[in-house]
């Protein structure tokens, strides 16, 4: 959704869906159900996730470390279909088959 999804957006979604499923009576234990929109830290999984978001401060997340770490964050510069490219003091090329996850940083 391109403006994004507020409370209202979630609210609406939570009541339509909360009655159909309370009537139909498919979850016979107690439940509770939460209707949420991606957040500000969202993972970005898809090529068009990448694109939206260059320029923006991502943290990366790796299978192997790179120079000791697990965990890199930056600023998304590029990406290809091989690497991630991300601004720190210097370009990082980080080789996708070692990322696990890829999200949004967002200062708290």
């Amino acid at each position: 959704m391109k403006n994004g999804i507020d409370l209202n957006d979630c609210e609406k979604v939570n009541n339509g869906i909360n009655d159909i499923i309370d009537k139909a009576d498919y979850i016979k234990e107690q439940y509770f159900l939460e209707i949420s929109s991606p957040g500000v830290e969202r993972v970005l999984r898809k090529e068009r996730h990448l694109e939206e978001n260059i320029g923006k401060e991502i943290i990366i997340n790796l299978f192997k470390p790179i120079n000791n770490q697990k965990q890199i964050e930056g600023i998304l510069n590029k990406y290809d279909d091989n690497k991630i490219y991300i601004q720190q003091e210097e370009i990082v090329e980080i080789e996708r088959k070692n990322i696990s996850l890829i999200k949004l940083k967002f200062e708290w």
